[in-house]
């Protein structure tokens, strides 16, 4: 940290409580954060659970309904983007919590826009299976 004299602000990597790792060790740690994002993710939300089963559904109907190997990576990938957006909409719902419970008009609009790129996300994913499910059909 530098001296509180110096007006000059510190850095991220200065302020950051972990230990700054390099290499592989950085990348290890790196996924091992994820993977805990993941996890704690999965058991706190709901919706998040839901989506990791619809995407265990995408994973085992794609390669049917698919008609190439390109179409059913870009079905199952539809469905992942609905994840990470709901990682991305939990994230914000937890720091605008953190930051106070008290009803807040913009923290109000950040978990509602944030819930709105959910359900862009999803209508997304729709879209692309509807119009394989036809094609398939049809």
């Amino acid at each position: 940290m530098r001296d509180p004299r110096n007006h000059r602000s510190a850095s991220l990597t200065e302020l950051s409580a972990h230990p700054q790792r390099k290499g592989l060790k950085r990348l290890i740690w790196a996924l091992r954060y994820s993977w805990q994002g993941l996890w704690e993710t999965a058991k706190s939300e709901e919706a998040f659970r839901q989506e990791l089963l619809l995407l265990l559904c995408a994973l085992l109907i794609a390669p049917w309904l698919a008609q190439n190997l390109f179409h059913a990576v870009a079905l199952v990938a539809s469905v992942v983007l609905i994840l990470i957006v709901e990682l991305i909409n939990s994230a914000i719902e937890a720091a605008v919590d953190r930051v106070g419970l008290e009803y807040n008009e913009l923290s109000g609009k950040a978990k509602d826009m944030s819930s709105a790129a959910v359900f862009l996300s999803t209508s997304i994913a729709g879209m692309v299976w509807i119009v394989s499910l036809i094609e398939r059909i049809w």
